[in-house]
């Protein structure tokens, strides 16, 4: 992996990955851009415990553009986008609306209270370019490309990791429509956040309860037992076990785990590095065959969040990493919306049974094979 820092024009920094080490990323953003200066601050649920954070200046982010202006796609033909380079292969951006950002606490004054907690939005938000062609998705990548992408992942978590007051960093990517993603183009994203997220925490929670009940970790005998349960089992590599949850809130939902337990992405081996991506694609292109065109003549973009649960900087050592796939798509041209006791309550109900679930994706694929 050869990387190539640079600036933008209003001072965020922008980092191209390339696989070939000569390459020379030397153009310079010639867009009249004002510095940037965003801010934004959390508040502290007093009743659940969760951080909120309250991003207001995001109300003017870009919104479903015209192709033909995508801020994402290479600049070329006169027109200059977020990437100033005329080609590339991968790429990642500070946001330019942020939900977090380093400057926040130069504007926002942190609160004490019993009932009024409030502290700074500082933290970092990036956008991630899987590729340069604005019609393809992750699932149209080839091995190589995937391989570049989980590099530039793996150093993003380091780099973020290091940064004065990170506490979590979470890699995510939201496709469709349907999910609520506002630009087309092939892109993911990721947060480094100055508290850990409440779901992380409840995650932590349970790992050290089983911790002290058993002796042993939670994510490594969840993996083992799925590992002997084959009607949930989807994938299965050398290094990487993919397989429906036993409790799966989704109608389609995936959990992939390298079969040695690490912490985060840093922590992966060459070998598991090496594995990972023909699993992964082979995972998003059976989500893709799930619900094929109505005519049958080919499959449909299936709308998914994949999302990395990687141990925060403290306090995490019994979390083990993974990577969480589900889509919001139950049937053909139909979503599962949540209703009033998900949102309101947090009570999931599926509309699917997980072993169901783990045989179509088996059976996504030619063979079916696991």
């Amino acid at each position: 992996m050869h990387k190539t820092a640079t600036k933008l024009a209003d001072g965020r920094e922008l980092v191209y990955y390339d696989r070939d080490p000569g390459t020379v990323r030397d153009v310079v953003d010639e867009r009249p851009l004002e510095p940037a200066a965003s801010f934004s601050e959390t508040r502290l649920d007093p009743v659940l415990g969760d951080w909120v954070t309250v991003a207001a200046h995001r109300q003017q982010r870009t919104y479903h553009p015209p192709a033909g202006e995508c801020p994402l796609c290479p600049s070329r033909d006169g027109r200059l986008s977020e990437i100033p380079a005329a080609d590339y292969e991968v790429a990642v951006f500070e946001n330019r609306f942020p939900s977090l950002a380093a400057n926040s606490a130069e504007h926002v004054v942190a609160q004490d209270g019993p009932l009024h907690t409030l502290r700074p939005g500082a933290g970092r938000c990036e956008v991630v370019c899987f590729t340069s062609d604005h019609d393809a998705s992750f699932a149209d990548l080839d091995e190589a490309k995937a391989r570049l992408v989980l590099d530039a992942w793996t150093d993003r978590t380091a780099k973020l990791s290091a940064l004065p007051g990170v506490r979590q960093v979470y890699c995510f990517e939201n496709r469709g429509e349907e999910i609520g993603v506002t630009l087309a183009h092939p892109h993911g994203q990721i947060y480094a956040f100055p508290f850990v997220a409440s779901r992380t925490a409840r995650m932590i929670a349970r790992a050290e309860a089983h911790r002290a009940r058993t002796g042993r970790n939670l994510f490594e005998d969840l993996l083992a037992a799925e590992q002997e349960t084959p009607e949930r089992l989807v994938l299965r590599g050398e290094h990487w076990t993919a397989f429906v949850p036993f409790a799966a809130r989704w109608p389609y939902e995936v959990h992939l785990y390298p079969r040695r337990r690490v912490p985060d992405l840093t922590a992966l081996n060459e070998a598991e590095r090496a594995e990972f991506p023909g699993l992964y694609l082979d995972l998003l292109r059976r989500f893709d065959r799930l619900f094929p065109s109505p005519d049958g003549s080919a499959p449909n973009r299936t709308p998914y969040i994949a999302a990395w649960h990687q141990a925060p900087r403290t306090g995490g050592t019994e979390l083990a990493l993974h990577l969480e796939l589900f889509t919001v798509r139950r049937a053909p041209g139909r979503l599962k919306y949540l209703a009033g006791v998900e949102s309101g309550l947090d009570a999931f109900v599926t509309d699917v049974s997980p072993e169901a679930a783990a045989e179509r994706i088996r059976s996504a694929a030619p063979g079916g094979r696991v």
